[in-house]
């Protein structure tokens, strides 16, 4: 299949090395060229434009910054993408936006006979690489079931409702992770505080109700003081204020959320930008104390 992939970062560019690798012709573009280059080592084709990009292309994958960067690339009026596009492509877009976003995308783009599937992932760079992220699509069933059968090697799908819902259901997973990294950090900084060995502890606790992907992996990175980025802070806070800005929108409350987004948002203003969002460690340790 001809797939385009638009954003070649820390996530887009192992999938498109993926898609490459199952070979598809893939066409591949990012707002700084440099990114994109190694790709052509696997095969892809790269373009100065996001419009060259997806040009005569079936489907095109979207890995860009946030929403208005997505509106901005497919839309804006010198250098849109959605206007190349031929009637009957599919574009999905696998980055995280807003659930009200994307179902603009959606309504303006189906104007152009072009369909859309969101369906953001979960799984940070090693899911990308390995081919084991988690897809939770939203949009019509056919068009998941096509954007499936064409991305699969890119991880599991799950179809979990209308336009809109792979967004609510990603706020949903990075609500879940930003605030667990916290639960966990205070974990264990209580323990390293306290005179245990946090890494023992780590190891206690992993088989008990405690026990959590965000404790092996994020724990250990914490344990080690890894905090080079798979995922940044910054990409955990704008999750957060989406969240928050959803829940709003349908009236919910969800105060734990808001105090999350003020520790990451500290920790940010603190010099921990560049960091892993495990780095919340960082900005707790430094509010103790601990080096």
């Amino acid at each position: 299949m001809r797939i385009a992939v638009l954003g070649t970062g820390m996530m887009g560019g192992p999938m498109a090395r993926r898609l490459c690798e199952a070979g598809h012709a893939v066409h591949v573009w990012n707002r700084s060229r440099p990114k994109a280059e190694p790709l052509a080592a696997h095969g892809a084709t790269v373009h100065d434009s996001a419009r060259g990009a997806v040009a005569g292309v079936e489907l095109v994958v979207s890995m860009l910054e946030n929403g208005p960067v997505t509106a901005s690339v497919l839309f804006d009026a010198d250098a849109g993408a959605a206007a190349a596009m031929a009637p009957g492509t599919l574009f999905v877009d696998m980055a995280s936006i807003r659930p009200a976003e994307a179902r603009e995308h959606a309504g303006r783009l189906q104007v152009l006979g072009v369909a859309q599937v969101d369906a953001p992932v979960s799984g940070g760079t090693g899911g990308a690489e390995a081919g084991t992220l988690a897809v939770m699509a939203g949009g019509e069933a056919a068009d998941v079931a096509r954007a499936q059968a064409a991305l699969a090697t890119l991880g599991h799908w799950t179809h979990v409702g209308p336009s809109g819902s792979g967004q609510l259901a990603k706020l949903a997973n990075q609500m879940i992770v930003g605030i667990t990294i916290g639960a966990v950090a205070e974990a264990l900084l209580l323990c390293e505080r306290g005179g245990a060995d946090p890494a023992k502890v780590r190891e206690a606790i992993s088989g008990g109700f405690a026990g959590s992907r965000i404790l092996q992996v994020h724990g250990e990175r914490m344990i080690t003081r890894d905090f080079a980025p798979r995922a940044r802070m910054t990409v955990q806070l704008k999750d957060l204020r989406n969240a928050l800005a959803t829940a709003e929108a349908i009236g919910l409350q969800v105060p734990v959320t808001a105090f999350f987004e003020s520790l990451y948002a500290d920790a940010i203003d603190h010099g921990f930008a560049d960091h892993d969002h495990a780095g919340l460690f960082a900005e707790l340790a430094r509010r103790n104390g601990i080096e």
